[in-house]
């Protein structure tokens, strides 16, 4: 499954199924309720209105005619941009699918002139975290709250470029 694994900008069709999918595999894995698909949507839609090819990219990972994860990058401010939306189908983790994603991502946001990239995510995205941490991600804050129906440990993490 991992051979074919080609990394393409987000095309039409892709921003529902991103959506959908976060929806469906964050309530599963983590009991979010649909306050987080809403804000995925929101995101998403965002995204698609700024329309900023140079500055901003979506990549979805495909193989073998399946869609298997998403990334995205998107304008902080002038001199940084943020990780987002990043996924992974279960039956896509473990295989080095997502570190050659996040490596795409970075490699797009130093090509783009960023010079940081920020995240958040949450405590019990524990491979996630590692993957991070592993690229050279620094955890900058770290505070207990509530999201999407669950108690969270909200994480953000930055590295420069």
């Amino acid at each position: 499954m991992t051979d074919d694994l080609t990394l393409t900008p987000l095309a039409p069709g892709d921003a529902g199924w991103v959506i959908e999918r976060h929806g469906a595999l964050y309530a599963v894995e983590e009991g979010y309720d649909a306050r987080f698909e809403a804000l995925v949507a929101r995101i998403l839609a965002d995204f698609l209105e700024r329309g900023d090819a140079t500055g901003e990219r979506g990549f979805i990972a495909r193989a073998g005619g399946q869609r298997l994860g998403a990334v995205f990058v998107m304008r902080e401010d002038a001199v940084t941009a943020r990780l987002r939306l990043f996924l992974l189908e279960p039956a896509a983790r473990g295989r080095g699918l997502g570190r050659r994603m996040l490596a795409a991502a970075m490699d797009f946001a130093r090509a783009a002139g960023y010079a940081r990239m920020v995240l958040w995510t949450h405590e019990s995205h524990r491979a996630a975290c590692a993957l991070y941490e592993a690229a050279g991600w620094q955890l900058t804050s770290r505070r207990a709250g509530e999201a999407f129906g669950q108690d969270v440990v909200d994480l953000d993490y930055e590295i420069a470029l």
